[in-house]
C-alpha cells in the first residue's frame, strides 16, 4: 500500500485536501480511492472544516483520471467492483454536507473531470486541461460523468465531448460553463481561497442548507423543488445562527456563526 496518496491540512476553516501521487499524474488507485474516502469522513462532523477544497499535488495534474497500469491488472470481477467504489464515492462527494471546491491545476481526464464535476465549485488554472477520454479506450465514464455533465453543460455539448474523447482548455471550459472561474497557476490557490473565505463568513448551516436544496431542486419539477427549498428553510428558523445574524445586522458587526 502506497503512503500518503492524500493529504490534507485545515487553516482558517478551510480544508485542503491534496491527491498526492505527482509522479503518476495524481492517477486514481485503490489507495488513493480508499484515503480519500477516509479523509471525508473524518471531516465530515469537524467544526473546524467548513469548506473543502480539493486539488491536486504538483502543478501539472488535478487528476489524471484512473491509474490504467493497475486497471491492466484487475480482473473483470475487480473492474467492477472499483467502478463501482468510484461511482459510490463521488456520488457522496456531491452530495457532501459541506461546499467543495475543486482547484483544478493542471490535467483533469477521465475519473478526473468526473471528481472536479461531483464538487459543488470548479476554478481552474490557465493551464489546466479537462475531458471525458473514456471512450478513447473503448469504455464509457463510469463515475457519473454522463449523468452530470450534461447537467452541467448541456446535452449537445456534453455528447460532443464524451463521443469524441476530446479535451478542452480552461478557456472553452470557462466558456462552456465546466468551470466558474480561470486564473494564473500562481494565484489559483489564493482565487479559490478568498471564494471559500467568502462562504465561510456564511452560517454553515444555512449554506448545508442550501447545497441540499439546489441538489434536490435540480432533479425535480419545480413545485416539487420549492417544496424541498421550503423544508430547507424550515432548517433554518430554529437555529442560534439565524438569531445571531439578525443580531449582527442589527448591531452593525459581523456575525460569529457557530453552526448550531
Amino acid at each position: 500500500m502506497e503512503e500518503n496518496t492524500v493529504l490534507y491540512k485545515i487553516e482558517n476553516k478551510i480544508c485542503t485536501i491534496i491527491l498526492n501521487r505527482e509522479r503518476v499524474m495524481n492517477a486514481i488507485n485503490k489507495d488513493l480511492l480508499t484515503n480519500l474516502k477516509k479523509v471525508l469522513e473524518d471531516l465530515r462532523f469537524n467544526d473546524d472544516a467548513r469548506v473543502i477544497v480539493i486539488t491536486g499535488s504538483g502543478d501539472k495534474a488535478f487528476c489524471s483520471g484512473a491509474d490504467l497500469k493497475e486497471r491492466i491488472t484487475l480482473s473483470e470481477q475487480q473492474v467492477k467492483q472499483f467502478i463501482f467504489e468510484i461511482r459510490t464515492n463521488l456520488s457522496a462527494i456531491a452530495n457532501y454536507p459541506k461546499p467543495i471546491i475543486a482547484a483544478i491545476n493542471g490535467l483533469a481526464l477521465g475519473g478526473g473531470t468526473e471528481l472536479a464535476l461531483a464538487c459543488d465549485i470548479r476554478v481552474a488554472s490557465n493551464n489546466a486541461k479537462m475531458g471525458l477520454t473514456e471512450t478513447k479506450l473503448a469504455i464509457i465514464p463510469g463515475g457519473g460523468g454522463t449523468q452530470r455533465l450534461p447537467r452541467l453543460i448541456g446535452y449537445g455539448k456534453a455528447k460532443e465531448l464524451i463521443f469524441t474523447g476530446r479535451m478542452v482548455d480552461a478557456e472553452e471550459a470557462l466558456q462552456i460553463g465546466l468551470v466558474n472561474k480561470i486564473t494564473s497557476s500562481e494565484n489559483l490557490l489564493t482565487e479559490v481561497y478568498k471564494m471559500a473565505e467568502m462562504i465561510c463568513q456564511n452560517g454553515p448551516i444555512a449554506v448545508e442548507q442550501a447545497k441540499k436544496a439546489v441538489n434536490r431542486g435540480c432533479e425535480v419539477d419545480l413545485e416539487t423543488g420549492l417544496a424541498f427549498e421550503s423544508e430547507a428553510y424550515q432548517s433554518c428558523i430554529p437555529t442560534k445562527d439565524r438569531v445571531e445574524g439578525l443580531k449582527a445586522f442589527s448591531e452593525k458587526r459581523k456575525p460569529e456563526y457557530q453552526g448550531h
